[in-house]
């Protein structure tokens, strides 16, 4: 068995590491848009990634302790949390837009840079469904305000500060897209659940 995993987890990190490199052209590309702390971020979910589609198609589990799942977590926000506040001084941000889909509409019709769209709009959903994911890992029954009114309240929260630092655009449909990605989270956490068994605290 401990021969099997060494095998599993060599071969995810090979994976991971040369589809990392790679793609190297398109996360430099993101450079011009964004703060460098991108290339960790990315580095980070891509090899998650990897790891959780070799393991499931192995058919094996990881064991994580619940602490290493709140280190990681902690880690991820940090570099999520710069990347929003943190971009390059030429940035111009659009005003306030109230109106849904406009913004998205606008992607998806051919305005501005498709590098840009595309990542604006494939973003802002895929890097808050681990939020959702972590949810049922470390609560197999959370609450409603859990699930809805603490994350809702949190994406509200990082778009105002955006606005009033000058950092970002407050845009509703940047909400709408990461109350999406959460919450795709939770629909795909069963699947995760397969691969990964938390290890809880000893009583």
């Amino acid at each position: 068995m401990m021969k099997l995993k060494i095998k599993t987890n060599l071969l995810s990190i090979s994976l991971s590491q040369i589809l990392f490199f790679v793609l190297m052209p398109v996360w430099l590309k993101l450079l011009s848009y964004l703060n460098p702390m991108v290339l960790v971020v990315v580095w980070m979910c891509l090899t998650i990634f990897v790891f959780f589609a070799v393991y499931y198609v192995r058919k094996e589990t990881i064991q994580i302790h619940v602490l290493i799942i709140k280190l990681v977590l902690s880690i991820y926000s940090f570099g999520l949390m710069v990347l929003l506040f943190f971009r390059p001084a030429n940035q111009q941000y659009s005003q306030i837009n109230f109106i849904p889909f406009k913004t998205i509409v606008g992607f998806l019709t051919g305005e501005g840079n498709f590098l840009i769209a595309f990542y604006n709009i494939t973003a802002n959903i895929l890097l808050f469904v681990p939020y959702g994911v972590v949810t049922f890992l470390l609560n197999k029954s959370p609450s409603r305000s859990q699930l809805y009114i603490i994350p809702a309240i949190a994406i509200l929260l990082i778009e105002i500060i955006q606005h009033l630092t000058k950092r970002g655009s407050m845009d509703i449909d940047d909400f709408i897209l990461n109350l999406l990605g959460v919450c795709i989270g939770y629909l795909v956490h069963p699947v995760i659940q397969k691969v990964v068994k938390v290890k809880k605290y000893k009583v």
